[in-house]
């Protein structure tokens, strides 16, 4: 993995709540966060995307398992 190291001024508050919702130290709870955000862009850039691609399929054929 590349890693680039920065310096920030966090509240304390906010980084002692999110670690102790991750149960992990700084850099971890950060990664994650920043995963968040990067998954929330990626969210909105598909929202915007209803309603223009017509998809045509058979949603009881899709749910059909094949049997083994």
């Amino acid at each position: 993995m590349d890693a680039k190291r920065v310096t920030a001024n966090l509240p304390a508050d906010l980084l002692q709540d999110a670690m102790a919702v991750t149960g992990e130290g700084i850099t971890e709870t950060l990664v994650e966060g920043l995963k968040l955000v990067r998954r929330s862009g990626a969210f909105k850039k598909a929202m915007r995307l209803q309603g223009k691609i017509q998809l045509d399929v058979d949603l009881e054929e899709s749910r059909e398992r094949r049997r083994r």
